[in-house]
């Protein structure tokens, strides 16, 4: 439903009535972002009176580029021909005067809902997939592991739709570490750029235990060259037709497949470990990120084997990375054994403190409440904490 953004009360109920049953106010445009993020099926933003004309003029240029199927809606005490070129000029799409007739508002608003349904086709309210992309600027950390776990967390047991694509297109493991043998991968999909679809996709994939659907890495390390970014960015935003969650495992570097994904991603999960040279690695790879204005607001830290004895505290690498760890997997025998039987954590111990950490990820990505632990009380006796998150790295 609409959201608005206004601070002052007596406005927000005038205006909320206006717009239709079930919009919600909100005090900050923070927090109006913050509610898109979980309600990928928004259309329409309104900005009341007291939100500045350059904060409103900024969230408007950054949803007309991020989320084009979103209005605008400025709410103003008055205005001017200057602010109305100024409007236009950043993708507002209607600006209209408080305390007025109300139903300017909510024409508005439906005109807003028009446009939406026009972008978006006859399924105007339908969902499109979101995308993950897990990195790590370091090689052998466990990314692919966790890739695996995290996308079969997301399954919610297949109440969900997940696709898991291997983009680590010299050196993908992710069909090894689940023990398929895809017949098909992303080399069949090569020169096919102007034709990619959801049915010629579905083609490629290779399904693991009617959970959880796999876009392979390449058999040979030589058709990465091959593999161009226009067709990796028309592979993920076909996919987002057909899924719910599109997790995207990378290589530990910025190559062209990468930063595409991360291009097209709403969600990065970045993985390091406890030891000083992935932590420097991690340090420069968050730089390079801000640089190139890549997942601001949306980086979600992994710490992998996760370990009291190192030395190096949750505390001090929190300090290092200048963000918080939003999840935590230590260090477990268990995890490799599953991983090497073909059967990763979450499916065979869902109970597993590390299983119970990538659930605890999943549900941040998708905005639910945190899962009760289950019973697990024997294994989390003998296991090492958990929790989860990924993210990429530099050049």
């Amino acid at each position: 439903m609409p959201v608005l953004v206004e601070q002052d009360p007596a406005l927000v109920e005038g205006l909320v009535r206006a717009m239709p049953t079930g919009s919600q106010a909100v005090g900050t445009t923070e927090r109006a972002l913050a509610w898109l993020d979980q309600h990928p099926d928004e259309y329409v933003v309104a900005l009341g009176p007291s939100v500045d004309l350059l904060s409103a003029l900024a969230i408007a240029e950054e949803l007309r580029i991020k989320r084009p199927t979103v209005s605008v809606v400025l709410v103003r005490d008055h205005f001017d021909t200057e602010v109305l070129t100024r409007a236009m000029q950043a993708g507002i799409r209607d600006v209209v005067v408080a305390g007025g007739d109300e139903k300017t508002l909510t024409s508005a608003i439906e005109r807003a809902h028009q446009l939406y349904q026009a972008l978006r086709g006859p399924g105007g309210a339908r969902q499109l997939g979101r995308v993950v992309t897990v990195f790590s600027p370091k090689g052998g950390v466990g990314k692919t592991t966790s890739s695996v776990n995290l996308a079969l967390a997301l399954t919610d047991r297949g109440a969900r739709k997940v696709c898991l694509v291997d983009l680590d297109l010299a050196f993908g493991d992710v069909a090894i570490t689940m023990q398929l043998f895809p017949t098909h991968s992303i080399e069949q999909a090569v020169g096919s750029e102007d034709s990619i679809d959801l049915a010629m996709l579905e083609g490629l994939l290779t399904r693991h235990q009617d959970t959880l659907t796999v876009l392979a890495a390449p058999s040979h390390p030589d058709v990465r060259e091959r593999v161009t970014p226009l067709l990796i960015s028309r592979i993920l935003r076909a996919l987002r037709d057909g899924f719910d969650y599109i997790v995207v495992d990378t290589s530990p570097s910025f190559d062209d497949a990468t930063l595409t994904a991360l291009d097209e991603t709403d969600e990065c999960v970045i993985v390091a470990t406890l030891d000083v040279p992935t932590l420097k690695n991690v340090k420069v790879a968050l730089e390079t990120m801000d640089m190139l204005s890549i997942a601001r607001g949306h980086r979600h830290l992994l710490l992998n084997r996760a370990d009291d004895q190192v030395g190096i505290s949750v505390e001090k690498v929190e300090s290092i990375l200048g963000m918080p760890v939003s999840a935590q997997v230590a260090t477990a025998v268990d995890i490799a054994a599953a991983t090497n039987a073909g059967t990763p954590i979450v499916s065979h111990k869902p109970g597993h403190p590390a299983s119970l950490a990538y659930a605890q990820l999943a549900a941040s990505l998708t905005g639910e409440p945190i899962p009760a632990p289950t019973a697990a009380a024997p294994e989390r006796a003998e296991a090492p904490r958990s929790r989860g998150l990924f993210r990429r790295g530099r050049s």
